[in-house]
């Protein structure tokens, strides 16, 4: 018997090429995609109201004829059509008409139509209802189920849709319709079978319970929710079994007190937390087995990630293998560049270094070196997995921040280190702490490391909310936080998206802090200049011979000055709350107490409200994460949109967080049944599981 999946949507009466082009912009191009294509809301037009029955913002069925029909020529062009019903007249307006709607709709016509009714200038009115000519002796039956509201596109209609998904649902019982949830667990979780649950969901009885529905908790929903979550996690869970088949270099650890680690740990002016000490034991036992490591470290600001990093690049270099460290920005891969050069160096291990801005003879060196294998740690941006870079022995990319790079890019550099036979081992960095919600589903293929311990003697960041038009109060302590020996950070954001405009304001409010704060010496760093004349001023700035750095969010990411003591934020309102935890990551690196200011500009939305609060009230990067993914949803919190990874059809891993430990929990029996296991990929993940593998 043929299945869902595989009747084209041109089998359809009415649908031809080009219309089934169309559908293929929702992702639609057989009868399960459609079918699995949900409304996303209801109308009861299972009632013929009168029309004396409307009030404004009233939406209805109601049954109508036509009295007269004229163009009228205001503000905009409209079709009004006057019609009426046994209880009174009203008028339907139409702004985007044709020759022969007008035709169409002439004296004397029965229509039945939906829509809202509205104040307008005739009095009550409709615009733009749905209509259907009635023909006198035809059965003009009305509906006996809620009327489906889907998710368009430009080129289909409500009714067009509708007549499909209608045709569609006919073949539930002509086809296979494959429910691939194991009986055990729809019994276990009362949960219907798939046929039941779509047939429900496209044509609901009059008394279902639409706000249910409406909030995806109805338990038809559930059961394809259910069903994509699983899909998703067996996938990952695939993945990692495939990935444990390919062979790695195995690093195995060296306790000797020769060994790089035990060199480099007694050269450090600090001893590791404890916590710091347990992941890089747990990074240590995945390198040294000889299956590729995939691990995720998180660790809010200033935790001190890099170190254990370092740390792990020693081993694999023991080895004889090769580290790349990639992150996302020039100044983030340049803070690390110095760290891994002032901790390596003294054992004689070769540092090379590639990013956009390597040019000339420097480049060719640099890919040379790596090439041949005289490199031993390459670090750099995004230039690392250009065409023309070739690793001699690549055995550990280490990806900071990763949700910032697409998947492409991620795919191409764990591609770079096939050459030797072996798959590289990957080390992910985030000092964005992902919510636990996401980490279950979108990183649920890799060990997870939480640094859940900060470097002792770091105290908590006040932050305090001001508005703009005390700035210069904020001047004042500024002014008065230099005094005292301390520095400080004024960062300017702007809505646009224009770097130039970021710039612009941050030149600008240069000049404005130089002419308030006379006697101290006020730099800028912005991501349009050059990357040298960005180091110097960092640099200047670490060395305490600049007071104040003006400065774009360009500082988001791996700056790290001690001393600096208080931040300055403009306009915190227009930005992510990860975001702002990060900003606000600059200070508190030392043993100062430190300051974040959020300078708002009011009035502030309710969101600008919550997340000021949000700031204010908690330092917890975990908190802070938890609630950003409620206001702002996971495709924006891990940068998801661009990866493959976490778009969801039917699932809300918000909404739907509470399956989650379930899904874990049915995953290992599901597992056990591999051509299962493929269908159910299959259906829901299709071509973008090759994304996961990053």
């Amino acid at each position: 018997m043929v299945t869902l999946a595989e009747i084209e949507l041109v089998q359809l009466k009415g649908v031809g090429k080009k219309l089934a082009q169309t559908f293929n912009k929702l992702e639609i191009s057989n009868l399960q995609d459609l079918l699995f294509h949900l409304p996303f809301r209801y109308e009861d037009r299972t009632r013929v109201h009168p029309i004396a029955a409307f009030r404004p913002g009233m939406h209805g069925l109601f049954e109508v004829e036509v009295l007269s029909h004229q163009i009228v020529q205001g503000r905009r062009r409209s079709l009004e059509i006057k019609v009426r019903d046994q209880s009174g007249f009203v008028v339907l307006r139409f702004y985007y008409f044709s020759a022969a709607q007008i035709k169409q709709l002439s004296t004397g016509v029965l229509l039945r139509c939906y829509g809202e009714a509205r104040r307008g200038k005739s009095g009550m009115e409709f615009y733009h209802p749905e209509y259907k000519v009635m023909v006198a002796g035809e059965k003009n039956k009305i509906p006996d189920t809620l009327t489906p509201i889907y998710p368009l596109t430009e080129g289909i209609q409500q009714p067009r849709i509708r007549s499909l998904c209608a045709q569609a649902l006919s073949w539930l019982d002509r086809a296979d319709v494959q429910d691939l949830l194991p009986l055990l667990v729809r019994d276990e979780y009362q949960l219907p079978e798939l046929k039941y649950a779509l047939a429900y969901l496209h044509r609901p009885p009059i008394d279902a319970d639409q706000i249910a529905m409406l909030e995806g908790r109805h338990i038809c929903q559930q059961r394809l929710i259910v069903e994509e979550l699983l899909a998703h996690h067996l996938s990952l869970l695939k993945l990692r079994l495939r990935l444990r088949e390919h062979p790695s270099l195995a690093c195995p650890a060296d306790v000797s007190e020769s060994a790089l680690s035990a060199r480099l740990l007694s050269s450090l002016p600090f001893d590791l937390t404890g916590a710091q000490q347990r992941i890089f034991q747990e990074i240590s036992q995945d390198i040294s087995a000889g299956q590729p490591m995939l691990r995720l470290v998180q660790g809010d600001v200033g935790s001190g990630k890099t170190i254990v990093a370092a740390l792990a690049a020693l081993q694999v270099v023991a080895a004889g293998g090769q580290v790349a460290l990639m992150a996302p920005t020039e100044i983030l891969a340049e803070q690390h560049l110095l760290n891994f050069q002032q901790w390596l160096a003294p054992l004689d291990i070769e540092i090379a270094w590639l990013s956009g801005k390597s040019k000339g003879k420097v480049r060719e060196q640099a890919l040379s070196d790596m090439r041949e294998g005289r490199a031993q740690v390459i670090i750099g941006t995004h230039a690392l997995f250009q065409e023309e870079v070739e690793f001699n022995n690549l055995a550990l990319a280490i990806i900071d921040e990763q949700h910032r790079f697409g998947v492409h890019q991620r795919l191409s550099l764990k591609n770079k280190g096939l050459k030797s036979g072996l798959h590289p081992h990957q080390l992910i960095m985030t000092a964005t702490p992902i919510p636990r919600t996401l980490a279950m589903s979108a990183y649920a293929d890799l060990d997870t490391s939480i640094i859940d311990e900060l470097p002792p003697g770091r105290q908590k960041i006040e932050t305090f909310v001001i508005p703009d038009t005390r700035r210069n109060d904020m001047v004042g302590r500024v002014l008065k936080a230099c005094q005292s020996g301390c520095q400080a950070y004024w960062v300017c954001t702007l809505i646009e998206e224009s770097e130039a405009l970021q710039c612009q304001a941050a030149e600008d409010t240069l000049v404005w802090l130089q002419a308030q704060l006379k006697g101290l010496k006020v730099g800028l760093v912005h991501g349009r200049m050059k990357a040298k004349d960005k180091s110097f001023m960092m640099d200047q700035f670490k060395a305490g011979r600049i007071d104040v750095l003006v400065a774009t969010t360009v500082i988001e990411v791996g700056v790290d000055v001690p001393n600096a003591s208080l931040i300055v934020i403009e306009n915190p309102e227009r930005l992510g709350l990860a975001q702002l935890h990060q900003l606000r990551g600059r200070v508190g690196r030392g043993s100062l107490k430190s300051y974040c200011a959020l300078m708002y500009h009011p009035p502030l939305s309710n969101h600008g409200k919550e997340r000021l609060t949000v700031m204010r009230e908690s330092n917890d990067g975990f908190i802070i994460a938890e609630k950003d993914l409620e206001i702002r949803g996971p495709g924006e919190v891990l940068g998801t949109r661009q990866t493959g990874l976490i778009e969801f059809k039917i699932a809300d891993l918000q909404r739907d967080q509470e399956w989650l430990p379930e899904i874990k929990k049915m995953a290992p029996k599901v597992i056990e049944n591999s051509k299962l296991t493929e269908r159910l990929i299959q259906r829901w993940i299709g071509r973008r599981r090759q994304y996961g593998e990053v």
